[in-house]
Formats: structure tokens, sequence, C-alpha cells
């Protein structure tokens, strides 16, 4: 049995600290937490993590130091950078340095989690290329590693997050879901948008891969409490 993918969070806001350690750990990732540069360079001397989710705005010691210091080291695991600025300037030198993916806060959190896994992937053991991950419920094909629909073999497109949405419902079938909880797992933590949202996403979903959107089969509203996807339509 191997041993499970061990990631370190670098991230000084507890609350997103929290929410990522959360979200690693449903994916079945053993998540670690330290909130400072500092922290971080002790903990990266004694321990080799198989990933690291590194912050660059940090106290005591920013994100490009750690992960300058990180690479002089060997081995050295991949790292992930999280960062609110948005300039190119800072990707670049993130990436020079040696960073393997950056990703610009606010994120979706399933966009995040996908580009963990496809890190790991890609810094893992040289292996037979994958199967493709496909999923299928009525007429409808979901390939998720292509990021491709189709229904009854015509291609549907899907925006960004009507897709990050489709995926989250995929992965949790039966499931009740509140449109508070829709909103901060697949939006992200920091989304600010109403509940009307998630209306209007489902809405979307429900026009372009239900047979009859007015009488749903697969996105099911439940009453006074949220959304729930069922893979198989239910015999009447």
């Amino acid at each position: 049995m191997s041993a499970p993918t061990r990631i370190l969070v670098v991230e000084d806001d507890e609350a997103i600290a929290a929410g990522l350690s959360v979200n690693l750990r449903l994916e079945g990732y053993v998540a670690e937490i330290v909130h400072d540069g500092v922290q971080a360079q002790t903990y990266l001397k004694e321990n080799t993590p198989d990933l690291v989710l590194l912050d660059i705005n940090l106290p005591r010691m920013d994100g490009f130091e750690i992960l300058s210091e990180m690479r002089k080291r060997s081995p050295h695991p991949p790292v992930v950078v999280l960062s609110a600025r948005e300039g190119e300037y800072d990707k670049v030198a993130a990436l020079r340095l040696g960073a393997d993916d950056y990703v610009t806060k606010p994120f979706a959190l399933a966009e995040l989690m996908a580009r963990v896994a496809a890190v790991l992937r890609r810094s893992g053991p040289v292996a037979a290329p994958p199967e493709p991950r496909q999923t299928r419920f009525s007429d409808v094909l979901v390939d998720l590693d292509a990021r491709e629909v189709s229904k009854a073999g015509q291609s549907v497109r899907l925006t960004h997050l009507e897709f990050e949405l489709l995926t989250y419902f995929l992965d949790n079938p039966a499931r009740v879901f509140s449109r508070e909880q829709l909103l901060r797992d697949v939006w992200g933590v920091r989304h600010s948008g109403s509940r009307r949202t998630v209306d209007n996403f489902v809405a979307q979903l429900r026009s372009k891969l239900e047979d009859d959107p007015e009488s749903p089969r697969h996105f099911l509203t439940v009453r006074g409490a949220g959304y729930r996807f069922e893979m198989a339509v239910l015999a009447t």
C-alpha cells in the first residue's frame, strides 16, 4: 500500500488555509499548514512533502525567497504558487525560480484541485499514459481530462464555471447541496456572489444537458435545501 500524498500549504490567511486543507483532505491528500515564511523554511529543512502550495505574500519571508531556497536543495518537491498579484512580472519570476504552476487569487477550488493533481502527475514516476477519465449519464458524455461534453453525439459548449459545477455534481452524486455550500466549494472561499448565481448556473446546465429543462431528471431542486444531481434517471 503506497503512502498518502502529503501537501504543505504555506498560507498566512487562516480562512484560506483551512479551506484548502479541508478540500485537499476530501481529495485524499494529507494536508499540513504553516502560516509564515520562516515556519515554511524550517518545515522544508526537515521534511520533503510531495507538493507545496505556496503563497507569495507571507510575513517574515516571502514566497519568492522560499522558492529560491527550495530549488537549491535536492530532492525538491513541485510547487504551485498562489498569489493575489496578477502582474506578468510576478508570474514570470515565480516560474523562472522553479514554480511548476501559478494560480491567481481568488480561485475556484475545483480548478486548483485539478491543477494540483496535474502537477503531481507530471512530477511522479514515468508511467503509461492514463486511460481517459470519462463519465456518462443518459446520452451525455463528459471527458474530464479534455474538459469536453457531448449530448447525443453533439458537442456541447460549457463555460469554465459551468464545467466546474458539472464536475462537482459528478463527483458527488445523490448528495444535497445548499446554494451557500456550492458557492463556497465551486466558486471559492472568497466569492461574494448571491444565491441567485447558483440558480442561474444550474439553469444553464439544465438547458444544455437535460432533455426537458422544465422537467429536469438529473439536476434536481430539493425544495428548501438546494440541489441534488442524479446520475441515473429514477424509474417512475
